[in-house]
């Protein structure tokens, strides 16, 4: 394990639910039937269920890039990542033995890593019962519906099975407070809409979407209350934008992260419908981290710069 990166503790999203990550009272029976000291296991609550884990576990597997963004900014090694190209966001990894694709683990390959545990979530939760055959196996997908307390209890729990509570409190408490005094600046900035751009079109999300954390925690008021709560975002036209005239219009770049190459947020936005909008003409149009928000949204460094950017957006 490498040495811990800094220390926090934070509030907003102390909504603690049940203890996610509970001692064995024992310990693990091992094959010649004698048992562990108590202690070396915990019982981990998650997505799929509950599963025996080993405490400080040494050779992970991890299937999730926002798992993956907290075990590095945590200092916790791992032996197994999937194929994956994050830019700068994620260095360093070039060296560790890729074990599939996001969506799809090679259990093969995970298993020839003998892993004490293996992390899913999200893309690749659907391979959870092929991949509990090979090692202990935990799903930390986030409830979206209640995004930043969901996203803090799986950051808890990787805290407590590498034994890092202090430090992961203290980072989350520090979130919990900027994302308060966010939600205290929304009260009067005005309407936001946030919209992704891909292969030169526009899509706009709303509260209770993917990126719903802009209106649903932090505050901003929608700019348009009507769009549905769907994943992908509603196509939206130019005229749309200048309709709804936001006095924020927070920008996703999907192209630039997924590396298709496709015209640049900026160059797409470059137009005088959009230019005439509230947000344009104060200057408030901001293009968000799109590692944060799109691939890895609910690793800890991502929760950290997703807050902070809205924050700053509005102060």
């Amino acid at each position: 394990m490498r040495p811990p990166a800094t220390r926090h503790r934070p509030a907003l999203l102390a909504v603690p639910t049940a203890l996610l990550v509970a001692l064995a009272g024992c310990g693990t029976p091992t094959a010649d039937g004698a048992a562990d000291a108590p202690g070396d296991v915990l019982v981990v609550e998650h997505a799929q269920g509950t599963t025996e884990v080993p405490r400080d576990p040494q050779r992970v597997v991890v299937h999730d890039l926002s798992v993956l963004d907290t075990l590095d900014a945590l200092g916790v090694e791992v032996v197994g990542v999937p194929d994956f190209e994050a830019g700068d966001a994620l260095p360093g990894y070039e060296d560790v033995e890729t074990v599939g694709t996001l969506h799809e683990p090679d259990v093969e390959a995970v298993a020839a890593l003998e892993p004490d545990l293996v992390v899913v979530a999200a893309r690749s939760s659907t391979s959870f019962d092929a991949l509990s055959e090979v090692a202990p196996t935990i799903d930390l997908t986030v409830d979206q519906a209640d995004f930043l307390p969901s996203a803090r209890e799986r950051v808890e729990t990787l805290g407590e099975i590498f034994g890092l509570e202090d430090e992961v409190a203290e980072r989350l408490d520090a979130v919990d407070a900027l994302a308060e005094e966010t939600a205290a600046l929304a009260a009067d900035a005005g309407t936001g809409l946030v919209v992704m751009t891909s292969a030169a079109e526009v899509g706009a999300y709303g509260a209770g979407s993917r990126f719903g954390l802009v209106h649903d925690e932090l505050g901003v008021a929608p700019a348009d209350p009507d769009i549905p709560e769907a994943s992908h975002g509603d196509v939206v036209s130019f005229e749309y934008l200048a309709e709804t005239d936001p006095d924020h219009l927070f920008v996703l770049d999907r192209d630039a992260i997924i590396g298709e190459g496709g015209t640049a947020a900026a160059e797409v936005l470059d137009n005088p419908l959009v230019a005439r909008t509230a947000a344009a003409r104060a200057g408030d149009v901001h293009y968000l981290d799109s590692f944060a928000w799109y691939i890895a949204p609910s690793g800890l460094t991502s929760l950290e710069t997703m807050v902070g950017e809205v924050h700053a957006a509005l102060a």
